[in-house]
């Protein structure tokens, strides 16, 4: 073999190396996180319509389309335990979505997604049912290498979330997902994270298309810090200010003006793995000062050698209710845009006013396949206050009256994810009430969610 013939074999080699080593993305939860630009090379184009997945544009830019669409079974005996009247409920929810990613070079980025969202036999229809095709994000985002790091600034209609999403979150569980009108900017590096942000939070209409609004009765905006390697985990702290014209709690009327203080760490190391997070509130709503707190922790360790990998979990979260009603001071705590998964999909318990413990084990028979089972025990923080449903709605008559146990659960979830753009879920949960919720009219409750998810 001459030099030559040895120099041509070695260029192909390293070519196919690195087509090896490109991968198609996945499809995200956030759809406007995937990258494209992979398809560049034609020999990674092996999917139906991947000619509509990349679409060249001059040297280094493309135009990329996609979809999701997810269809939802749900069975809820019993919302909010029965004490609305409302009872035995079987229903459809769908919601459809479509988008065009436009990057004409490596420093800008414009994103829109269509988003309808219709149900079938829900009763009452709530704005986070239902919503006729509305714009559910867009926005135009500038990237440039800064001070060596990455800074970013994206503008318009877009959803974010941190962490877990106990407190801020896209709502993905309920049918309409959670838009913020934004302005956010972030700088990166390998060591830090550092974000800034504010919101008009996207208020939902279904009256009829394009009808969606964000004005100023809601704010919601921050500043941000993230360190990596922390120890054996990653460290967060953030101060947030949500403003609400006319708020209206149990024991304060008026104008809301919360400040958050938020502080969590996370990680793994030798099978273990913790997620911890706490939230201070102060601020007021009309003329009664706000203190109120929270704290989050969801905590494991993976069995990796034993087959199905078991993990053993514990979660534990607690937040405050108002212990002194009329004292010119509130303590309920207010979730902000909490994450309905981040519990269960019921919506049997809400954020607020709570002490929750729930151990559980998590298997995975097959790498497509994961099984969750387990068992949630809740407490009042006070029982001055209500007990409170998804996300922060009291149950009327539970104010004052009874004792702390509010009841446990058991709940069983099933996903499976089939292909590579298609999904499964399957969840249920049982929810036996305590003598607080049985003296305000409610019963123990059922729910069932049966899901099928396609992305593309």
């Amino acid at each position: 073999m001459t030099i030559r013939h040895r120099a041509l074999l070695a260029a192909a080699c390293l070519i196919s190396g690195m087509a090896a080593a490109q991968e198609r993305p996945s499809i995200g939860f956030n759809r406007w996180q995937e990258d494209w630009s992979v398809l560049a090379d034609p020999r990674l184009r092996t999917e139906p319509f991947d000619s509509l997945k990349y679409i060249p544009l001059g040297e280094d830019g493309y135009l990329s389309f996609g979809l999701n669409l997810r269809e939802r079974y749900e069975a809820n005996d019993a919302p909010k335990f029965g004490t609305s009247g409302s009872r035995d409920q079987h229903y459809l929810l769908q919601r459809a979505q479509i988008h065009a990613d436009l990057r004409p070079d490596q420093h800008w980025q414009v994103f829109v997604q269509l988003e309808d969202d219709v149900q079938a036999g829900k009763k009452p229809v709530t704005p986070v049912d239902e919503n006729p095709v509305n714009v559910r994000q867009g926005f135009v985002t500038y990237n440039t290498d800064l001070a060596g790091g990455e800074f970013k600034l994206r503008l318009g209609r877009q959803e974010m979330a941190f962490d877990l999403q106990r407190f801020v979150s896209v709502r993905d569980g309920p049918n309409v997902r959670q838009a913020y009108d934004a302005a956010w900017t972030n700088w990166t590096n390998e060591d830090w994270r550092l974000i800034g942000f504010w919101s008009r939070p996207v208020q939902y209409r279904d009256t009829q298309p394009f009808d969606d609004i964000s004005n100023s009765h809601l704010r919601y905006g921050g500043l941000r810090v993230e360190r990596k390697d922390v120890g054996p985990g990653e460290l967060s702290l953030y101060w947030s200010r949500y403003d609400l014209d006319g708020a209206k709690f149990l024991d304060a009327v008026g104008n809301e003006r919360r400040d958050n203080f938020d502080i969590r760490y996370a990680g793994k190391a030798s099978g273990f793995d913790w997620d911890v997070e706490e939230m201070t509130q102060t601020g007021h709503v009309g003329t009664s000062s706000i203190l109120a707190w929270a704290v989050g922790s969801r905590s494991g360790y993976t069995l990796a050698s034993t087959p199905w990998t078991p993990r053993l979990g514990l979660q534990a979260d607690a937040a405050s209710g108002d212990g002194k009603p009329k004292d010119g001071h509130l303590g309920t705590f207010n979730p902000l845009f909490p994450n309905g998964y981040y519990v269960t999909l019921s919506g049997y318990t809400g954020y607020t006013n709570f002490i929750h413990l729930k151990p559980s084990i998590t298997v995975t028979p097959d790498k497509s396949v994961t099984l969750l089972a387990s068992t949630g025990l809740l407490w009042r923080e006070t029982t001055a206050d209500a007990v409170y449903v998804q996300p922060n709605i009291p149950i009327a008559h539970t104010a004052g009256h009874g004792d702390m146990w509010t009841g446990f659960y058991e709940q069983l979830r099933v996903d499976w994810a089939v292909t590579r753009n298609v999904a499964t879920a399957l969840e249920a949960v049982h929810f036996q009430v305590g003598e607080s919720v049985r003296a305000a009219g409610g019963h123990d409750s059922d729910y069932l969610g049966v899901e099928i998810r396609f992305g593309w």
